[in-house]
């Protein structure tokens, strides 16, 4: 069965329950959805490539088939997501996927210039980008405490990566002339 014949046997059954999915889709183009990047590869980032995952409640586990592997795979990912999807959608960016050239670059030394390929491409692809910081899955997180952290050294370092995520924000809605929402 094809992709419209099981839409037009979801549609009947919908109708019978009142709904009316062409005028729901419809809606739907209206509304702007922030899709989490972390879907393409399951919250890896390309941080460091053997990155694994730990601390601050991560409910995944880094490892699902077919995740990208690089930023490239990623954009096709996602360009293939959003071709699926009725409207315009934004694209909420973690920290970790920023474009580091094989530098290692610390969550406190993060800057907008990493995150330039991305301005690019969300310009290109008239994508809006939203952003995270990423307090997770980092020696300093091992705890389960970052900005509350007891350790001084600690809470400072991830104070500064809360700003850096702010002036990251702040530099892709001055680049897509629209707020980046910034989720902490």
């Amino acid at each position: 069965m094809n992709i419209t014949e099981q839409y037009n046997n979801a549609k009947e059954r919908y109708t019978e329950l009142g709904v009316d999915t062409d005028k729901a889709l419809e809606r739907l183009k209206k509304i702007s959805l922030s899709l989490h990047c972390w879907q393409t590869d399951d919250v890896g980032g390309f941080e460091t490539p053997d990155a694994e995952l730990s601390g601050g409640g991560i409910q995944v586990t880094g490892n699902y088939p077919g995740k990208s592997g690089n930023i490239k795979e990623m954009r096709a990912d996602l360009d293939k997501a959003y071709s699926l999807l009725p409207g315009k959608h934004r694209l909420s960016l973690h920290a970790i996927y920023g474009e580091f050239d094989g530098k290692k670059v610390d969550r406190d030394a993060v800057e907008p210039e990493h995150f330039k390929g991305w301005m690019d491409w969300s310009g290109k692809k008239d994508v809006k980008l939203d952003f995270n910081g990423t307090f997770f899955s980092h020696p300093k997180a091992s705890s389960g405490f970052t900005l509350s952290n007891p350790d001084k050294d600690v809470r400072d370092f991830w104070i500064e990566h809360g700003k850096r995520s702010r002036k990251i924000a702040a530099a892709m809605g001055r680049s897509q002339n629209d707020p980046s929402i910034l989720n902490t």
